[in-house]
Formats: structure tokens, C-alpha cells, sequence
């Protein structure tokens, strides 16, 4: 616990949701369960196994130290959530979550909700990942998107505020969705997105009837019973790609899943998408850290041929 303590008693205060501990990473020993996060003004503290009420305290009054001294006078306001085996406990610890709790992030703002379920609204490993797509539509001006597993719409935001056209988010998630309808509003950019509340697998004609695209993302889930398992239902989206892409066009490929590498999307792209082109992997947030990268967030880029 020494590494989390430490990083407590030395942390400064940002402004941007942000990690600020990833234990997941495997580089700090004996603090591999845990995480810290910061959605201001709510510090969110997740342990990935049971954690004794001796050690919950002792980080407890850490942060409480450390807030005296970044925020002298505020209020202390923090969550713990504890996750096993695919449940989330989630108690707040002290003060309050906002009810309309907004973020920051380069400038654009997001509703959050740390109070339930494992996924806040905003993944925050992803943060290079929409810096690129932001860096893309600026570049490329008029872009046409097709977002797939939209979830919030982070990705559509930014890219609309600069200067994409059109996306398209498809998501089976009414919520999720209703929630990204909402972050467009918040930054201005409602005009030029469209929403579909449906199984991609199920909804190919519709989706290739609005395209070619000029950008492809695909960010699902690792696993989500009875919608999607990356082991065997990733392939099924890759081979799509060269009929969607325009010439030119660009794919974001994501994937988050530990126990497979890059080579489970580099591979199957050789033979599914083989005119596409592999560009790079972008780097992950220096918070996200990992002792052994192949297990890390992968998010590739490939290019179609021109």
C-alpha cells in the first residue's frame, strides 16, 4: 500500500478528469488492486479485492491530509468502489456527488455518474485516443464518422467540435446513448449526429447505407454477455472495414482486453482487411502506465489505400 500512500502524500490537484494511481499496471508491488481517479470534485478509490476496514481508513485519512493541503477549507468529496467478480460495491465516503456531475477534458465536458456501476461515462485511458480523432478531424475538415459501441459518444463530441461533418453512433445501449445525446448538448454540437440504438451485427444495412466513412471506430467491450466477446466476435467487424472505409479513410481499432495482445488484431487484419494499412499504436496515458504493454489498452490506427 506504501506506493498508493505515497502517490496520496504527493499528488497535485488537477483539473481534468484524469487517473492519478494504476496499481493495475503491475509496476508498483503489493498495490496491483488498486486504482485512484478524479472526476472533480469527487475522487473515485477502487480496490479490485476485499480490503480490510484498517487499510480503507488509513487511505482514507491520507487523502483527507493531502485535500487540507491542495484545497484548504473544501470540502472532501470521495467514492470507493469495490469490484469482484464482474459486481461493483459503491459506497461515498465522505461529502457529496454533484447530480448533474459534468468533467473536463481539453476543454470538452462530459456528465459522469460515480455512483453506479462500473463504467463512470467516460474512460479515461482513451484520453489519446480522442486527442487523435480530435487531431484527425481538424486536420481532415468535413470528416465523415461512424462510431461503433458509441457507449457516451466521447469520440463523437470531439470529433464534431473539430470539424467533422457527420457521425454515426451506434450503440444497444438506450442509455448509454441518451447520455451522449446529453454531452453534445453540453458542448454545442448537436447538429450532425445521429444515434442508433442498435445491434451492430443485426444493422449492417443501415449502417452501410450512410457511409463510405472516412473514419471507422470501433471501441467495444471485451466481453458483454450475449452481445459481444472479443475472442470471437471481433473478427466478424474487422472484415467489414474495406467496405465502410472511403479511399483514404482511417480505422481506430480498440481493445481492451489483458489476456490478448496486439497480434489478436493485427493478424486477422492481414487476411480480413489486407489492403488496409497498419499506421501505429498510440501511446496510453503516462498514467496508465504498464509493466507489460501487450496487456495494456491496444488502440491501433490503419489507413485504406488512397
Amino acid at each position: 500500500m506504501n506506493a498508493l500512500l505515497h502517490t496520496l502524500a504527493s499528488m497535485p490537484l488537477p483539473t481534468d478528469a484524469v487517473r492519478l494511481f494504476h496499481g493495475r499496471g503491475g509496476l508498483h508491488a503489493g498495490c496491483e488492486h488498486w486504482t485512484l481517479d478524479f472526476y472533480p470534485p469527487v475522487w473515485v478509490l477502487t480496490s479490485f479485492q476485499p480490503v480490510p476496514d484498517e487499510a480503507l481508513a488509513t487511505i482514507g485519512a491520507a487523502l483527507a491530509a493531502r485535500w487540507e493541503q491542495l484545497a484548504p477549507g473544501q470540502p472532501l468529496n470521495w467514492v470507493f468502489q469495490t469490484r469482484l467478480e464482474g459486481r461493483a460495491d459503491t459506497r461515498l465516503m465522505a461529502g457529496s456527488v454533484p447530480d448533474q456531475h459534468a468533467v473536463g477534458e481539453d476543454g470538452t465536458r462530459y456528465f459522469v455518474h460515480v455512483l453506479r456501476g462500473q463504467n463512470h461515462g467516460l474512460f479515461l485511458d482513451m484520453a489519446e485516443g480522442r486527442r487523435w480523432v480530435r487531431a484527425l478531424a481538424a486536420e481532415k475538415p468535413r470528416l465523415k464518422v461512424l462510431n461503433l459501441f458509441a457507449y457516451t459518444c466521447a469520440f463523437s463530441v470531439v470529433a464534431l467540435q473539430a470539424g467533422a461533418r457527420q457521425v454515426v453512433n451506434v450503440d444497444m445501449s438506450h442509455g448509454a446513448l441518451a447520455i451522449g445525446q446529453q454531452n453534445h448538448r453540453l458542448n454545442g454540437v448537436a447538429t450532425g449526429a445521429s444515434f442508433l440504438p442498435h445491434d451492430i451485427f443485426s444493422s449492417w444495412g443501415k449502417i452501410n447505407r450512410s457511409g463510405p466513412y472516412d473514419l471507422v471506430i470501433v471501441d467495444p467491450p471485451s466481453y458483454q454477455k450475449g452481445s459481444f466477446v472479443a475472442g470471437k466476435d471481433y473478427a466478424r467487424l474487422l472484415r467489414r472495414l474495406p467496405d465502410l472505409l472511403a479511399p483514404g479513410g482511417h480505422a481506430l481499432l480498440c481493445l481492451n482486453a489483458p489476456e490478448l495482445g496486439p497480434d489478436f488484431l493485427t493478424e486477422p487484419m492481414q487476411t480480413l482487411a489486407p489492403e488496409l494499412t497498419l499506421v501505429q499504436r498510440l501511446p496510453n496515458p503516462p498514467a496508465f502506465a504498464d509493466a507489460a504493454p501487450e496487456r495494456a489498452l491496444k488502440v491501433l490506427v490503419y489507413r485504406a489505400p488512397g
